[in-house]
């Protein structure tokens, strides 16, 4: 059978081929490549923070310290950091501003330290593909937001969050800096740093631990002297801070010595992240991951546990950075462990439902208000329900004030019995307290007295105004009703006949 010209010509014609990407598409094909680890783990950062972000309407005090401090006018706030709270100073008024655009309560509230703990995922992802390769980049990412730790303060109005993700940016420029030595890189280094250190003091730290990694990396002299200017720069800017601070120094007397709770906890992390720094590790550039991540995991809060037996200052959440360091490990270790399997997608699936069904029940737990140390709202919606217009209130201790502050409406109608002056006209946290006498005399007026005091077990001050609050309560009062709330106890007592 005859076979058509015209079918055989097209048999035998060979494919065309299809046209090559143009050079602009291959380079955005690569560029958005280059930012799945930061985009990635910031959103997974970003829906562990929104999760439960009110944390059923509860706040606890150092976030009701936040909250009134911040809507405090500037100059108010000024005054207060020369008593007080001076290491919190630019947190403080950087919330007045949050605050001023948007006063939108608990969400406004914890939405800034959200936001920097998904930047800061983002910072700890690209810090991974700069010095270990776009996986161990992406896993690292994803590790460092669910830490339990890193979660837990992704939800609070405090500077920590802040401080996270100003450090994993100063961390890129020192990097930069090393690679590409130029002035103005040192200089944005310093300046980085330098508000890292000025949203708090112990990120001063982390500028320590960059100056290790960069020994450890035997950068060059010329580095390392650049590093020291730029960290001497660092010093002199935070220098201020320190003195008042200092100055401020009974603020930290309810901080303990490093007991064995704190020293199991750093011995974990620093064990895990040791492990996972045995063996071969990738290293790009002139700092290895490893040097660099040990640094920060490590000497931070070695460091001031140290400081902490002489004088103590040891809170997790001062260093709360130093998991950056962990998250690095974390993700180059399995980078490497996926190169030795047949099934690395498994193995990714198989570690991620393991994570999930480990962290689950305490990301669960740490979205309610029994996660922290107190519920100041709870408190006060607790006088409300106790107390009835004409009663009156006492704080014991008089620091116990942060219901008040939170939630004036809750206590509309009440009269606070010992209170001389308010916190904002006396540029104080909390405010002046009468003296003992004029305290006994206001109190004996009173029919009913509704009290929030600390949790049973608790240590009592033993100053004369505490002194005489107890005394005339046992002396003139009977209790009529106890309501136990979250690290509080709200107690209404009255004279005989007034319950």
């Amino acid at each position: 059978m005859a076979v058509s010209p015209v079918l055989d010509t097209a048999r035998a014609a060979p494919r065309a081929r299809p046209a090559p990407p143009a050079p602009a598409i291959r380079r955005t094909g690569r560029a958005a490549a280059g930012l799945v680890p930061a985009l990635v783990p910031a959103g997974l950062a970003l829906a562990l923070g929104l999760w439960g972000i009110r944390r059923e309407n509860s706040m606890w005090r150092d976030e009701s310290t936040t909250y009134q401090v911040a809507h405090r006018s500037v100059g108010e706030i000024l005054r207060l950091l020369g008593d007080a709270d001076v290491v919190h100073g630019l947190y403080y008024l950087f919330m007045h501003g949050v605050f001023a655009l948007w006063d939108g309560g608990l969400v406004a509230l914890r939405l800034p330290s959200v936001l920097a703990m998904g930047a800061a995922a983002a910072g700890v992802g690209l810090l991974g593909q700069r010095l270990a390769g776009p996986r161990a980049g992406l896993a690292a990412g994803l590790v460092f937001p669910l830490a339990p730790a890193v979660q837990r303060y992704a939800q609070e109005g405090r500077s920590y969050a802040l401080v996270c993700a100003v450090v994993v940016a100063a961390t890129h420029l020192l990097l930069s800096a090393v690679a590409r030595p130029r002035r103005r890189t040192w200089a944005g280094y310093a300046a980085v740093a330098s508000l890292a250190c000025l949203l708090h003091e112990f990120a001063i730290l982390a500028v320590a631990a960059h100056g290790v990694a960069l020994y450890r990396a035997r950068v060059g002299t010329r580095s390392g002297w650049a590093w020291g200017r730029a960290a001497s720069v660092v010093a002199v800017v935070l220098a201020p801070l320190v003195i008042v601070s200092q100055q401020q120094a009974a603020l930290v007397g309810w901080i303990s010595p490093p007991g064995m709770p704190e020293l199991l906890g750093f011995g974990a992390l620093a064990l895990a992240g040791l492990g996972c720094a045995r063996g071969p590790l990738p290293a790009r550039g002139p700092v290895p991951l490893r040097d660099l991540a040990l640094a920060l995991l490590i000497l931070p809060p070695a460091l001031l546990l140290a400081v902490s037996y002489l004088h103590p200052l040891y809170v997790d959440r001062y260093v709360l950075y130093a998991y950056v360091g962990l998250a690095l490990l974390i993700g180059a270790r399995l980078d490497a462990l996926s190169r030795t399997v047949a099934a690395p997608r498994a193995l990714a699936g198989g570690l991620a439902v393991a994570a999930v069904a480990a962290l689950l029940p305490y990301s669960l737990h740490l979205r309610t208000p029994q996660s922290r140390l107190d519920d100041p709202l709870a408190a006060a919606r607790a006088v409300r329900e106790l107390s009835r217009p004409g009663d009156g209130v006492l704080f014991l201790p008089a620091r116990r004030r942060e219901p008040i502050m939170s939630s004036p409406g809750d206590f509309r109608g009440l009269r606070e019995l010992a209170l001389a002056r308010h916190a904002i006209p006396s540029g104080t946290l909390h405010g002046i307290e009468l003296p003992a006498p004029l305290i006994r005399a206001r109190m004996l007026t009173a029919g009913r007295i509704v009290t929030v005091n600390d949790p049973p077990g608790q240590p009592l001050d033993g100053t004369p105004q505490e002194r005489v609050k107890r005394e005339v309560l046992a002396e003139h009062f009977r209790r009529c009703a106890v309501r136990d709330v979250t690290g509080m106890r709200i107690v209404l007592y009255g004279r005989a006949g007034k319950c």
